[in-house]
């Protein structure tokens, strides 16, 4: 992205995503991402934040105090110390905008989460309007698929890669953790290929969450972002049921921090 301003006199801010099952941490100057990290969150998510912070300041040679601002989101958005709390929808939102600048306009995002899976409508400017989100269970997440992972043996990196070799895609009807477990382990049994199960498994979450995404209307361009993002597999499987093109930032995990990190920086423009 082209700078605007001169980055060397520009603020330096952190931006921190507290999700249920990773930390994502974002120091920006300006206009540019100087660092990122991400770590299991843990039982103790302050100490989480606390070493991935020491982390990266070690690593880009900065000070603690020079960090001018910091905005925290996720889950546990309210358990460590911050200058402003802002929610996961806000920064997603705000991350999609800022990433797409000068490339689409993002009306809907798509965040697949550990454990719950948000569907955003924005306007023109990028404000939401609308969202839909399941949050009740771990159906259709990045937690389902790394529970079928273990359960087909298979790297989790290496579902998408995988699921491009199927050749005949089972149903797969339970999205349910406990009773697609099951029915992965009853195909299995039936002798059905390690591919072709996960290209299903893909195909179902697909299902529900393009049924998210028309509860509150599909309109272009669609962003999807969220570890389960780099599935490749996934992705597709998303694009073939919404039946259009699906925009990937380079690192789909660290953008609600990201987002969180711009909101942060636009605090300092406004009082400077």
């Amino acid at each position: 992205m082209p700078l605007t301003v001169n980055i060397t006199s520009m603020k330096i801010v952190a931006g921190i995503d507290i999700g249920s099952t990773t930390t994502k941490a974002v120091i920006m100057r300006g206009h540019t991402i100087l660092g990122s990290k991400i770590s299991a969150t843990g039982a103790n998510c302050k100490k989480t934040v606390k070493l991935l912070l020491d982390e990266m300041l070690e690593d880009l040679d900065i000070k603690e105090e020079e960090i001018q601002y910091t905005v925290t989101t996720g889950y546990g958005r309210r358990m460590v110390p911050a200058n402003e709390i802002v929610t996961e929808i806000t920064a997603n939102a705000r991350a999609a905008k800022w990433l797409m600048n000068g490339k689409v306009n993002v009306r809907t995002l798509i965040n697949i989460g550990g454990q719950d899976c948000k569907v955003i409508a924005l306007d023109n400017n990028g404000i939401m309007v609308d969202f839909a989100m399941n949050d009740k269970c771990a159906a259709g997440t990045g937690r389902f698929l790394e529970v079928m992972s273990r359960v087909l043996e298979v790297e989790l990196d290496e579902l998408g890669r995988l699921s491009e070799k199927a050749e005949d895609i089972p149903q797969i009807n339970s999205l349910c953790t406990v009773f697609g477990e099951s029915e992965v382990i009853s195909l299995l049994s039936q002798g059905r290929r390690v591919e072709d199960i996960i290209a299903g498994i893909h195909k179902s979450i697909a299902k529900r969450v393009v049924s998210m995404v028309k509860k509150i209307g599909v309109k272009e361009a669609i962003f999807f972002d969220g570890g389960p993002a780099f599935n490749q597999g996934l992705k597709k499987a998303l694009e073939r049921e919404l039946g259009v093109d699906l925009h990937v930032p380079p690192d789909p995990q660290i953008t609600t921090a990201v987002g969180a990190a711009i909101i942060a920086q636009e605090h300092l423009n406004k009082k400077h």
